[in-house]
């Protein structure tokens, strides 16, 4: 998971002076020397260490916190403070126009995944109560319009591809007529890549930038590539100039290097965050609650807006009646997994929960709700009322029942 490296190391240096009643200035020297290798070695640059670790003395020392009645608490929020500082201070929000249609313009290297994020960022905006629009622009790469018709289909968005041309200033114009007489309100467009910064990729982005006026230019940026994705940011910005930056494949990257140097390299926010390889696993990207969790103190905002956007009001309802009844049964506790499935892996929720991430002991397996979710699928509706009525030979059946049922999923899963 994200940050996962820097995480405990951050925790554990955290928690070590959280509660010491007296600190000297060796225990805070002791202290940052350790936060300074664990931000090096989760990948971040070096003279943006540098400059963290000095910020954090000076206002350790600065604001009389050795002589505080509560020196390690003082310092914990310090670091918490320049931690949301270095992520980008505040949430950066997407400028949506007053005179639609919004137009959003995807850049980056190819494999970095501006396809998926397209599609990610429709459902997401859609949620929102947009209107979006699909573009494929990249004209070059096989099967790269197929592609993104096939994220479009999967989520019932519409895409615009126009196979014969291959001017993209073209295409996108054609797109925008296609949206207003829709009434589109965004317009998604899915841009060329390349394996290399090159100067062919910057000339076409340069003319379809000039040609079409987007209103937000947002580089998507492979996490994993650590360093690279900082170095890749910046000649982004320098030659195109972008307005935000989108980082993908969060959940591989353990350092998170990325994410704690882009806002500062460039100068351009961090908008949103890719954490996982559903269609709906993007967020928008909030600072202060990503240090909150790179620092063990979890983030309960995200778990409520999760559990608000995943669970529906009248069913919520109609259980909370039926436990004070005691008429709760089996089918009742599926549909409660199933909404919670919705809000995301139960490990990744967990980690939300401020304390969860210290028991280290607790391990969480998601498959083992796909074979009780199995096996409640696999009884009669009486036994799922009564489950004292499961004899011996009942049970064998749930038992082969429960087999196949997950033998089928694993088959439908290779097949996706």
């Amino acid at each position: 998971m994200a940050f996962e490296g820097l995480s405990s190391r951050l925790q554990e240096i955290t928690r070590k002076i959280r509660g010491k009643a007296r600190i000297t200035e060796g225990d805070l020297k002791e202290m940052l020397r350790e936060v300074k290798l664990a931000l090096l070695e989760a990948d971040v640059n070096y003279k943006i260490v540098k400059e963290f670790i000095e910020s954090i003395r000076e206002k350790a020392l600065g604001q009389d916190v050795l002589k505080s009645l509560t020196p390690g608490q003082q310092v914990v929020k310090i670091v918490k403070d320049e931690l949301v500082e270095l992520l980008g201070g505040t949430e950066s929000k997407v400028n949506f126009t007053p005179n639609p249609p919004t137009i959003i313009m995807l850049v980056g290297l190819q494999g970095s995944g501006k396809t998926t994020t397209a599609g990610k960022l429709a459902n997401l905006f859609r949620k929102q109560g947009k209107k979006p629009l699909l573009v494929a622009c990249d004209v070059y790469r096989p099967a790269a319009i197929k592609q993104l018709q096939v994220v479009g289909k999967q989520l019932n968005i519409p895409v615009y591809a126009n196979e014969t041309s291959k001017d993209v200033v073209h295409i996108a114009r054609q797109a925008l007529s296609v949206a207003m007489s829709k009434l589109n309100d965004v317009v998604i467009l899915d841009t060329a890549g390349r394996l290399h910064i090159d100067e062919e990729l910057m000339d076409e982005l340069k003319r379809l930038k000039t040609g079409i006026k987007p209103h937000e230019i947002l580089l998507v940026v492979d996490s994993m590539t650590g360093q690279d994705a900082v170095n890749v940011a910046e000649k982004f910005n320098s030659n195109v100039g972008i307005d935000g930056v989108v980082l993908t494949k969060l959940d591989g990257d353990t350092r998170g290097g990325a994410a704690l140097s882009v806002k500062k390299v460039t100068g351009k926010p961090i908008k949103f965050a890719a954490t996982g390889e559903k269609l709906n696993d993007i967020e928008v990207f909030h600072p202060e609650r990503m240090a909150g969790r790179i620092l063990g103190m979890g983030d309960i905002l995200s778990v409520i807006e999760k559990a608000e956007e995943s669970f529906d009001q009248e069913q919520a309802e109609k259980l909370e009646k039926q436990l004070r009844k005691k008429e709760f049964d089996l089918d009742d506790y599926l549909t409660q997994i199933r909404q919670i499935k919705k809000m995301g892996s139960f490990s990744s929720l967990l980690k939300l929960i401020p304390g969860m991430n210290q028991l280290k002991d607790v391990k969480i397996d998601d498959k083992e709700f796909v074979r009780i979710e199995a096996i409640i699928c696999s009884m009669t509706k009486e036994e799922k009322r009564d489950v004292r009525l499961l004899n011996g030979s009942r049970r064998q059946r749930i038992a082969k029942r429960k087999w196949n049922i997950c033998a089928r999923n694993k088959q439908i899963h290779k097949i996706v």
